[in-house]
């Protein structure tokens, strides 16, 4: 069995001994996520054990499952064949938006547009609305979900921000190209918290250890159980890959 990088180490340690057995593999292959899902040894990703909850409870403060009937609403929600319609058409005009800011901050566009997909496809009426955002009725905002405490944690603002700062920062939330870039910034920043090398394009289809970042990443951002999985299920979603890899093919001319 290979010795673990430095940087697989450094996140066994930071997740509690996350108990990863086998060798950390990297096989040669297309960035995405279109490959079926590698688990080593059988391992499944988006299983936390207690003591790993714990840790990332105390370091972030994420907290816990959805309840029973919110996963009942969530799964119901991704079956509107019409809702997936628009969110993928939303995703067809943040791609450029996307692929920039992916390569900017090191991080695979299909995580990226994974969060995107479920977060667009499960927002709330009109909570990104101007006046509901000013009105402190929700916590995170655009279409990524990001709350004014990130801007703080990447230091765009103080620690103690005033009114006028706070109503700036919603502002910037609710632009959705400020917002894309906030969260790959966020994904930026957590993998260094974690110990991971910045540079690496983590990728859920070539090891459990990618796999396993990706899952975690993925719960410290939303703060949810349940999240992880469906992220990881959205990245090898056929529909998605071909939406940011692949290109649209003109009309047949069907006259000629």
């Amino acid at each position: 069995m290979a010795e673990p990088s430095r940087w697989t180490t450094a996140l066994l340690a930071t997740a509690a001994s996350l108990c990863l057995v086998g060798q950390w593999s990297h096989p040669v292959g297309e960035v995405g996520d279109q490959a079926p899902l590698v688990v080593e040894d059988r391992l499944e990703p988006t299983d936390f054990s207690p003591e790993e909850l714990k840790l990332l409870q105390r370091r972030f403060g994420v907290h816990g499952p959805q309840t029973q009937l919110a996963q009942l609403f969530t799964s119901g929600m991704d079956q509107l064949q019409p809702l997936r319609a628009s969110t993928l058409d939303r995703l067809r005009e943040l791609k450029p938006v996307i692929l920039r800011q992916a390569a900017a901050h090191q991080v695979n566009p299909m995580l990226i547009t994974a969060v995107l997909f479920d977060e667009i496809q499960h927002s709330k009426p009109g909570e990104n609305l101007p006046f509901i955002a000013h009105s402190g009725l929700v916590k995170t905002h655009g279409p990524a979900q990001i709350s004014v405490s990130e801007l703080i944690h990447q230091n765009r603002l103080p620690a103690n921000p005033t009114q006028e700062e706070i109503t700036w920062a919603r502002n910037q939330l609710l632009d959705p190209e400020m917002n894309i870039t906030l969260l790959a910034a966020k994904f930026q920043r957590l993998k260094l918290a974690l110990g991971l090398p910045e540079s690496l394009m983590l990728q859920a289809s070539r090891s459990y250890l990618d796999a396993k970042a990706i899952a975690t990443l993925t719960y410290l951002h939303n703060g949810k159980l349940d999240y992880p999985a469906r992220v990881l299920r959205y990245m090898q979603d056929p529909e998605l890959h071909g939406l940011i890899y692949g290109g649209r093919q003109p009309n047949p001319d069907i006259t000629v």
